[in-house]
């Protein structure tokens, strides 16, 4: 009798260790599949990341700020470009505060609304590229701008265009 309780204890044993071993073994065939789509995964986002990098770079490429030599200009008169660049772009904009037409922008408005300056990008230690609208019209100055002596600045349109309504 005590013969056939550990055969029947061995046997019951035995297939619980196997059961044990397949359930583990699937576990891990699982991990493992798991762990080769994240692999995968990452090395995609990782491309991707870098493609990203080198359209920012490429992009950022005429920007005041990317710009050493530019940068540099305005440093060695003595000027803190990470202060300066908010300065000009604020006082671009509190031209479009100023009554009446719009002194940078060489177009009027149509109806009661006024021309004024959106966006602006500095390019460089000389050069601001803007767009502006009315609500209805837009298009897009090219500046040339100075830092005068007491941050005192000097804004000359170059270029302008309007875009045709449709």
């Amino acid at each position: 009798m005590k013969q056939k309780v550990f055969m029947y204890l061995f046997i019951f044993s035995m297939l619980l260790v196997l059961f044990q071993y397949v359930n583990a073994k699937r576990i891990l065939d699982d991990q493992r599949s798991q762990l080769t789509n994240y692999k995968e995964g990452y090395k995609s986002y990782k491309d991707s990341i870098a493609v990203l990098h080198d359209e920012i770079a490429n992009q950022s490429h005429f920007n005041l700020e990317r710009n050493e030599d530019a940068i540099s200009y305005f440093e060695k008169d003595g000027y803190n470009v990470s202060s300066l660049i908010p300065f000009i772009k604020d006082e671009l904009y509190k031209l479009n505060e100023k009554k009446g037409q719009h002194p940078i922008v060489p177009y009027a408005s149509g109806g009661d609304r006024r021309m004024m300056v959106n966006t602006v990008k500095l390019l460089n230690h000389k050069w601001i590229i803007a767009d502006f609208s009315d609500g209805e019209y837009w298009g897009e100055i090219f500046l040339t701008y100075e830092v005068m002596k007491d941050k005192e600045l000097r804004f000359n349109l170059t270029e302008s265009f309007l875009y045709p309504f449709n």
